[in-house]
């Protein structure tokens, strides 16, 4: 597979506060998984008024956890990467105890245009809906700190980037982690669309990343394009996999994920599924009718 320089050391200690960069602490929530990693990692941005990215599950450990990392300062905004439920659920309850308002880029699926009503995804926070919506390149300013969204559709479509300025970094959410590549599930998940985002990183000057699940990610450029790179491997696998008459999803995950835990490749097969999407509305390759779990591909 593609060299992806994985790191897969993080010091912390669930429910405690970590001061993880001049302007950042990282709170991480006790809700470890093959998915998670150690735990949804929730950051608070600033001094005295402060921002919240991604308060995570709705778990009353990890909601008294922020309560007490932010106690006699002042929550002034509430933003969120997207909403699957080890993001975005914890903000209600943030919301109620600091009266913060909520940004984000729309409720779940609303990237997709007109169809953010249309419940087919496990994971989804369904309840979620901004109260302020940030599109593509807007700001939000506090005390001493400005994050600049960044729409990066893809994992899902409503997923966004936010960068912090004064720190030349950027909160990456679930779009590059620092421990796994990123599980892209249709329908709200889009492989063209995730490879698209991955690309428009490149040219920015970021000097580190702080990703939701894992370490920070430092010289993130070769990060993501080795990230790229895994995807275009991934893609001449399937390939080779229709090339040897291996035409349905699950034989092909069974020789693509040989080294990954059989208990993960109904998730491998999402992605599997996502790419499949992408070959054939390029043309790469055929399939019996719309493409599905358990259709038949060809080349």
């Amino acid at each position: 597979m593609a060299d992806i320089p994985f790191n897969r050391e993080l010091e912390f200690t669930h429910g405690e506060v970590d001061q993880v960069s001049p302007l950042i602490r990282r709170v991480i929530a006790n809700n470890p998984s093959a998915f998670t990693f150690h735990g949804t990692g929730t950051y608070i941005v600033g001094h005295g008024k402060v921002a919240v990215i991604d308060p995570g599950p709705d778990m009353p450990d990890h909601i008294d956890a922020l309560k007490r990392a932010v106690d006699g300062e002042t929550v002034s905004h509430i933003v969120i990467t997207h909403t699957h439920r080890d993001h975005s659920p914890a903000a209600r309850a943030l919301q109620a105890a600091t009266g913060a308002p909520t940004y984000g880029y729309g409720p779940h699926g609303s990237g997709r245009g007109g169809v953010a009503g249309e419940q087919v995804e496990e994971g989804a926070d369904w309840d979620f809906d901004p109260d302020h919506k940030v599109g593509d390149g807007d700001s939000i300013s506090g005390d001493g700190w400005t994050l600049e969204a960044v729409w990066t559709p893809g994992h899902t479509s409503n997923h966004v980037c936010f960068g912090l300025a004064e720190e030349k970094a950027l909160f990456t959410g679930d779009h590059v982690m620092g421990w796994s590549t990123t599980i892209v599930s249709p329908p709200d998940g889009d492989m063209r669309r995730y490879i698209d985002s991955l690309r428009k990183l490149l040219p920015r000057d970021d000097v580190r990343y702080w990703p939701t699940h894992g370490a920070p990610i430092d010289d993130p450029q070769n990060y993501v394009r080795a990230y790229i790179a895994h995807r275009e491997q991934r893609e001449r696998q399937i390939l080779e996999c229709l090339s040897h008459g291996l035409d349905r999803i699950p034989d092909m995950v069974t020789r693509m994920y040989a080294d990954v835990p059989t208990n993960l490749h109904r998730a491998a097969g999402r992605s599997v599924l996502s790419h499949l999407i992408h070959l054939v509305e390029d043309g790469r390759v055929n399939c019996e009718g719309e493409p599905t779990p358990d259709a038949r591909y060809t080349l």
